[in-house]
């Protein structure tokens, strides 16, 4: 009997828990900022973007190597790698 009472108590209590967190609406998660400020970082996501993501850590000279064979590649203007080179190794 005892064993009954309690499925019975930890059923209501798991049902009004569920009610509870899904009968209010929940806040939408906050929107991410999408603007960059950096021509560079600009640069990155026009044309680098689609299928790159920004390296974590590449030396200037890997960085300049990289540039110059996706510029052929991505058909980048000059302006672009210029400012892609000093967005990627500062």
């Amino acid at each position: 009997m005892i064993k009954v009472i309690s499925a019975i108590v930890a059923g209501i209590v798991l049902l009004v828990w569920t009610l509870a967190v899904f009968a209010y609406p929940q806040k939408p998660a906050p929107a991410k900022q999408t603007t960059a400020t950096d021509p560079g970082e600009q640069a990155f996501r026009q044309n680098c973007g689609r299928c790159h993501n920004a390296p974590e850590s590449l030396s200037p000279r890997e960085v300049k190597a990289v540039v110059q064979q996706m510029r052929v590649r991505a058909m980048l203007t000059q302006k672009d790698a210029e400012l892609l080179l000093k967005y990627l190794a500062p």
